[in-house]
């Protein structure tokens, strides 16, 4: 009962928060922005979110775009897939900057730098509504879950200190000396570039498929893969079905929202929930009467990401994490800790491999 509320709130959050843009007379870039993030901020199990998330995503949002907007309007001369590149860099080297607590945000860092650049003039004006837009999803879609709140929620998990967290500088240093950092930083610049020389429709997402889903380990890679091609496919189902029957308006997009959301819960993949709302929608309120050709586009052109993302984690710099987990299980001096961080990588890949899962030890469940 309480993922099918979650649905209707899911679903009001998203058409209220697009229905407020749209009155309010905001672009319509800017409504898909709020009716996203109203739909994001809800929580399926109805768990209060740390109040400080809500500033310092704000400010750290405002900042990436920020630099995205000034580099466009800077080098609005400059070939698209050099500035796209250029600011796909510098995120990279931002995400070092964060401390561990933040360290989460690290795919929105990656993403926010770049999404003024999707346009084809970026603008302060534009910047500022869309700034506006998060604020209201945020505010809408927090809302809403407080009020439709059951009697009884779960308590509010805060991120874990680190005991291990390195000083900045030292931080800094240790991703530098990374072959890892050097491999996304490089293929987050050239994916722009990649995606149109394979001739894909729609090549940002091929950024996407690297910035998202490349990741130190083959196994992490491989169920970052696994996740995103079943959000995505999910994700594209409601728009296309309300799309074809109801047209597109602020109700219809409360509709694909709360549907994609019952439709999770239904196939007991909630894991993949939040990858489909925002895949449901971007096709249906980012791209409006487009979805229909869009849709498909968008499927193919993340297939190649994850297989460029794939192909780049098996060919440089392959760390198998089931190795690795071997390894340190083997390895006396090796720590509790450090297998439990390995385990759903190895097992993972061992999944793909069709390989017998790795299974915890006592020492590691207790």
């Amino acid at each position: 009962m309480v993922q099918l509320r979650a649905a209707l709130v899911i679903s009001l959050a998203a058409g209220l928060a697009g229905a407020v843009c749209d009155g309010i007379d905001l672009s319509s870039g800017a409504v898909a922005y709020g009716a996203v993030i109203a739909a994001l901020v809800v929580r399926p199990d109805f768990s209060r979110w740390p109040l400080a998330i809500y500033p310092v995503l704000l400010v750290v949002v405002g900042l990436c775009m920020a630099i995205g907007v000034a580099l466009g309007l800077a080098l609005a001369s400059v070939p698209q897939v050099f500035l796209f590149g250029l600011v796909a860099a510098l995120m990279q080297l931002l995400i070092l900057l964060l401390p561990g607590k933040l360290r989460l945000l690290s795919g929105i860092v990656a993403v926010a730098g770049v999404l003024p650049l999707l346009s084809s003039a970026p603008s302060w004006s534009d910047w500022g509504q869309e700034l506006l837009a998060i604020a209201l999803g945020l505010a809408i879609g927090t809302a809403l879950q407080l009020a439709f709140s059951p009697a009884v929620i779960p308590a509010t998990e805060s991120a874990p200190d680190d005991p291990d967290e390195l000083p900045l500088m030292e931080r800094v240093k240790a991703g530098l000396q990374s072959p890892f950092f050097w491999r996304k930083l490089v293929f987050a610049s050239l994916a722009l570039a990649i995606g149109q020389g394979v001739g894909a429709v729609t090549p940002k997402y091929l950024y996407f498929g690297v910035v998202l889903l490349l990741n130190d380990s083959i196994g992490d890679t491989l169920a970052r893969v696994r996740d995103r091609i079943a959000g995505v496919s999910l994700g594209i189902l409601m728009p296309l079905l309300v799309f074809n029957t109801l047209g597109i308006g602020s109700l219809q997009t409360g509709l694909v929202m709360g549907g994609t959301t019952a439709l999770a819960v239904a196939l007991n993949s909630t894991n993949y929930l939040r990858t489909a709302l925002i895949s449901s929608g971007v096709a249906f309120v980012g791209y409006g009467s487009l979805v229909a050709w869009y849709i498909p586009n968008r499927w193919i052109d993340y297939l190649l990401g994850c297989g460029l993302a794939l192909a780049i984690g098996l060919l440089l710099f392959p760390n198998s994490s089931l190795r690795r987990y071997n390894q340190l299980k083997s390895d006396p001096a090796a720590t509790t800790k450090q297998l439990q961080r390995l385990l759903p990588a190895a097992r993972e890949e061992a999944r793909w491999l069709g390989l017998p899962l790795p299974e915890q030890s006592c020492a590691e469940r207790a």
